[in-house]
């Protein structure tokens, strides 16, 4: 006899053998419909509470930027001997104040001794030998003068014997003979007298220039030698001017080179503050912005006054002038912080600062959501910037989220899952 076999109803009915092919359409429907629809975006799961998130908001963006200085004096007079020499006593130390021509420190050279010792030696034996020359220029002086004398003598002679035979010859008491001979000794005689006259005359005109040029020379050495005893003055250093001792960087027994720097003296009367900036502002900073600065709870202005064109090490320097009142117990080497003002204040979207900048450089985003859940990667445009805020031109609205910390651990993920 056959049995009967009741038909399956309900939820038995689903899973017969006949229905697993519908199982089966309908699980590669879902499959289908899931990659159609799904995001194809890097995904990375991250922990919320560990995260920076601020909100976008427009207001007033201030286009300032921070800045270090350091103060320095106005004025600085930089100290380098003018002789080299070994630091023999330090009269003055560091940090104290001075007055022009103060002794500060004096040094030793047994060379320059040496060069005045010979100079001097030299100098006798110069004013020796002139004064040899003289006398012995004085003695041919002397020696010429009793030739003209005695030559004088001759002449006067030998003339009166030539005009007494002139006489008597006229008259034939004497021979013609000893006439001409006495004419002839008589203008001897005259011609070696105009020649002793004529050399007393040239050697006068030889000692003078002679004289002269001996103490032309001398007068040189002279003034060499004060030369030389003003450079054993300038083993001496002493105060330029009036002000504080900044720098003394010497010890004892230290051997210091001519035109060394081996200190510095600071003028108090003003100062003025030196400070380091970005060269990403170079363009935008000139002489004559304003800048503003607190200290002990007050505040206080400054004025850019000169901007130095070289850039070391990815920095400019500019130095300040107070634009008003200087703070009390103001000291070399402070550190002052100041606000620098580039531009006038103006609405605009904000975001505040963040590390996310360095990763990123201000071209995208992590914006959270708006059920919270996560946070999507998108693309904007960053202007100016301030210690505060970014400003930002494009790519983000006010109202929304966004992350601020630090993407070193987001990789290249575009989405973000709490």
């Amino acid at each position: 006899m056959d049995k009967i076999i009741e038909k399956k109803k309900g939820l038995a009915a689903a899973f017969t053998r006949k229905s697993l092919p519908y199982w089966g359409l309908g699980l590669l429907a879902i499959f289908i419909l899931w990659l159609v629809l799904r995001d194809g975006s890097p995904t990375l799961r991250v922990n919320g509470d560990s995260l920076t998130i601020n909100e976008v908001t427009r207001g007033e963006f201030n286009d300032y930027i921070r800045v270090s200085g350091q103060v320095q004096p106005m004025t600085t007079v930089q100290i380098s001997p003018q002789e080299g020499g070994v630091v023999e006593k330090i009269i003055i130390e560091e940090g104290s104040h001075v007055r022009a021509g103060d002794e500060i420190l004096r040094l030793s050279n047994d060379n320059l001794d040496l060069q005045i010792l010979n100079s001097e030696a030299e100098l006798a034996e110069k004013e020796n030998i002139l004064r040899n020359t003289l006398i012995s220029m004085e003695q041919q002086k002397l020696s010429l003068r009793q030739d003209q004398l005695q030559l004088q003598s001759d002449v006067n002679r030998l003339r009166r014997k030539y005009l007494q035979n002139k006489s008597l010859y006229k008259e034939k008491l004497i021979a013609r003979e000893d006439y001409l001979t006495s004419k002839e000794d008589y203008e001897l005689a005259a011609g070696k007298l105009q020649l002793v006259k004529d050399r007393a005359k040239q050697d006068s005109l030889y000692r003078a220039v002679e004289i002269d040029q001996m103490q032309e020379s001398l007068d040189n050495m002279r003034k060499n030698m004060l030369m030389i005893r003003r450079r054993k003055d300038n083993l001496t250093i002493k105060a330029p001017i009036d002000g504080e001792l900044g720098l003394l960087d010497v010890v004892l027994g230290q051997s210091v080179s001519a035109g060394t720097k081996i200190g510095q003296i600071n003028n108090l009367d003003s100062y003025k503050i030196e400070a380091q900036i970005d060269e990403h502002y170079i363009d935008r900073v000139t002489s004559g912005l304003s800048a503003t600065f607190q200290r002990q709870n007050d505040s206080y202005d400054a004025v850019i006054r000169k901007v130095y064109p070289e850039v070391r090490d990815g920095k400019f320097k500019a130095d300040f002038k107070f634009g008003g009142e200087v703070p009390d117990n103001i000291r070399t080497g402070q550190t002052y912080y100041l606000n620098l003002q580039l531009g006038q204040p103006e609405t605009a979207v904000l975001v505040p600062r963040g590390t996310f900048y360095q990763k990123t450089g201000g071209k995208w985003i992590f914006v959270v959501s708006p059920d919270g859940g996560k946070a999507v990667r998108r693309e904007i445009r960053i202007g100016r910037q301030n210690p505060q805020y970014y400003e930002v031109l494009d790519g983000l609205n006010p109202g929304e989220k966004v992350i601020t910390s630090d993407y070193d651990s987001f990789g290249d993920n575009e989405v973000l899952v709490f």
